[in-house]
């Protein structure tokens, strides 16, 4: 069967951006490390979240560069960015924003008018989410998931490309609220920033504290970003992929009952990963597999992006915390156990 013209000059059109996001990676890790020292596996995953219309958690101490990252990564992908600083005080609407009474100058007569908060962004960074009430926390989950807003009786599309980048102290837990575990799923990847080695931080000092500062450049446009997404979605998984990817998933669950359960999460594990876990391992994976130059996905994509995807999503009981057992080290036995 001969395919038509217009099949082909759409598969063309998209190797094309395929060609481009290579080249586009690239260029975005050379223009980032103007701005930012030895932190190329997080920016990495960022774009992958951000390639599969997904969200990141960002854990790390002060000053490692986390809203630099955010900001670096908005400006270079053209992409309007917005910086919420969570706190105590901050109230639901202060998100979402809220309806005024306004007088109009024509009529002279009241109307309600929607003013629109910083979530109508292209790049959201919630710094130190887990600083702000539940309450509050909640105005993420309607955008996060559905992408959009609701005001009342109004529901308020927010504008595409959407990404939400929380920034959380790992260790400092004085005045925050554990963020619940419907939050935590909603984000696609928990990524840890890491202390700099030697020569990084000395990089870092010598860019930091001259009277220049360096400043990045647009790689890649709004349009382009959008394409990419869906061809991203448009990559080719085989079911063995697929399949392993739903064991590794269903290995994190004790109370299922699932066939090939493992003692060793059996003891250290409340509840397992949700099935948003088996999607969100098969989009990095497939966002994974492109960025390395491949139209297929590989089991190794699955495993590269496991962490990520597993370690915010496993619920661990006492017995784990009285052993320091980290959810890093479970996900690795899983993945050491798991057969593909």
């Amino acid at each position: 069967m001969i395919e038509s013209n217009e099949n082909v000059d759409v598969i063309l059109d998209d190797m094309q951006l395929i060609k481009q996001l290579r080249e586009a990676h690239k260029n975005l890790i050379e223009e980032a490390s103007k701005v930012v020292y030895g932190q190329e596996e997080v920016l990495d995953f960022m774009l992958i979240s951000l390639l599969c219309k997904g969200h990141s958690l960002l854990l790390g101490l002060p000053g490692l560069g986390k809203t630099l990252m955010a900001n670096t990564l908005s400006k270079m992908l053209d992409l309007d960015f917005c910086r919420i600083q969570f706190t105590p005080d901050l109230m639901p609407s202060d998100i979402t924003g809220t309806d005024v009474i306004e007088e109009d100058p024509n009529t002279g007569k009241r109307v309600r008018n929607f003013l629109r908060g910083p979530i109508f962004a292209n790049m959201v960074l919630a710094d130190e989410i887990n600083r702000t009430p539940p309450k509050t926390q909640a105005a993420l989950l309607q955008a996060m998931q559905e992408k959009n807003v609701s005001i009342g009786r109004q529901t308020y599309k927010l504008e595409e490309p959407f990404m939400v980048l929380a920034t959380q102290n790992p260790i400092e837990m004085e005045g925050t609220y554990v963020l619940p575990e419907a939050q935590l799923d909603r984000f696609m990847f928990c990524l840890k920033v890491k202390y700099p080695s030697e020569s990084e931080e000395i990089a870092i000092v010598k860019g930091t504290t001259g009277k220049v500062q360096a400043a990045v450049d647009k790689i890649i446009g709004v349009k382009e970003l959008l394409q990419l997404q869906e061809i991203v979605r448009g990559v080719p998984v085989a079911d063995d992929v697929i399949r392993y990817a739903v064991r590794l998933v269903a290995a994190t669950r004790v109370e299922n009952g699932a066939k090939g359960r493992l003692e060793y999460v059996d003891n250290y594990v409340a509840h397992g990963a949700s099935p948003r876990a088996s999607q969100y391992l098969i989009l990095g994976a497939k966002a994974k597999a492109l960025l390395s130059g491949r139209y297929h996905v590989s089991k190794e994509d699955i495993v590269a992006v496991a962490h990520s995807v597993l370690r915010h999503r496993l619920v661990l009981n006492f017995r784990s915390r009285a052993e320091h057992v980290t959810a890093d080290e479970i996900v690795t036995h899983i993945l050491g156990h798991v057969n593909f």
